[in-house]
């Protein structure tokens, strides 16, 4: 795939993850595609490392969306848990 199509990947998985995990996010749009972006390759890499199976197969896969997906999710809560920590001790 392309640096696009894994650009609109990452957008849309990272849309898809705060979706999912609703509530206040320390990020905006450039954020949340770094995440997606992110979130795809770990998640194909997990598919890779713990089923053994090739996850990121192609833009149109089911397969490569909820590899992307699952790893946005990952670390969004990640991303949620040091973001917000630095946040809340200032306050």
């Amino acid at each position: 795939m392309g640096i696009i199509a894994w650009i609109l990947i990452g957008l849309l998985a990272g849309l898809i993850a705060k979706a999912l995990l609703p509530g206040k996010d320390p990020g905006g749009l450039i954020v949340t595609m770094l995440i997606g972006i992110a979130g795809g390759l770990l998640g194909g890499w997990l598919g890779k490392v713990i089923f053994g199976v090739d996850s990121i197969d192609g833009f149109f896969e089911l397969s490569t969306w909820v590899a992307a997906i699952v790893g946005s999710l990952i670390l969004l809560v990640l991303y949620r848990l040091v973001a917000g920590g630095r946040n809340r001790s200032h306050a």
